[in-house]
């Protein structure tokens, strides 16, 4: 299994550093935030660019892109900022959190499933998975937050993170958004145990999807962790980046 000594010994070489100056915090969560949108939605088959992304988030339209694509950059932007909302109030993770995240992601796209729970069955395109019945979805996600709040404790929180990003999309609970929801809740437990949020880039889309589809179909988690890990490594550089370390 992975070895987590190196991001815990990155994680105290910033922990050295804080406080962080409010300029360089500035910087760094602008950058986070157009960087965590632009990749996650891409990943989806969002084809507005990095500067697109960028100048959605300013309010701007950008033209011969759908609506929905705006609506994405923009509801994925309110997310983050309900994540970090949670982070600061300490508060334990739930279902009605979960809901609530994504809500957010499908406002206006498609409001009459976001934060409900799917009244399908459904199949992940390429993968050999195959979520669970719609009638099983409720007591997986109970028995999610169940493990979240005793067994999983005792893993290292990168772990942690990983394995709730890989569980959740096992259960697939949403009609659609389940991939953004999912990268959004590995960050908030990042973010809970003082790591730097992660960026899963979209050029590594076939190797994240393969990696769940291994955890999922055959059990095998490590290469799934292992990617996290590499996330969480690159994470760091923008801190040395901006403070000049």
């Amino acid at each position: 299994m992975t070895n987590f000594a190196e991001l815990d010994a990155l994680k105290a070489r910033l922990d050295a550093l804080r406080p962080l100056p409010q300029a360089a915090l500035r910087n760094l969560h602008d950058e986070l935030v157009l960087r965590w949108t632009y990749h996650s939605n891409a990943i989806e088959g969002n084809t507005l660019t990095l500067m697109e992304t960028k100048v959605v988030l300013e309010g701007i339209t950008v033209g011969g892109k759908l609506m929905r694509e705006h609506f994405e950059a923009i509801n994925h932007r309110d997310a983050i900022l309900y994540v970090e909302d949670v982070v600061r109030r300490a508060e334990p993770l739930s279902e009605w959190q979960i809901r609530n995240l994504h809500r957010l992601i499908l406002k206006q796209i498609d409001d009459d499933n976001a934060g409900v729970y799917r009244q399908l069955n459904v199949t992940i395109a390429g993968a050999r998975h195959v979520p669970p019945d719609m009638l099983l979805v409720p007591e997986q996600m109970a028995a999610l937050m169940h493990w979240i709040d005793h067994e999983a404790t005792a893993l290292h929180p990168v772990e942690r993170a990983a394995r709730l990003h890989m569980d959740f999309v096992k259960i697939h609970p949403f009609v659609d958004g389940n991939g953004r929801t999912a990268r959004l809740l590995l960050n908030l437990e990042l973010l809970k145990a003082g790591f730097p949020a992660v960026v899963l880039p979209v050029e590594r889309r076939l190797a994240y999807y393969e990696a769940l589809d291994k955890a999922h179909v055959e059990g095998n988690v490590a290469d799934f962790v292992t990617l996290v890990t590499q996330c969480v490594r690159e994470g760091f550089a923008p801190y040395w980046h901006v403070l000049g370390v």
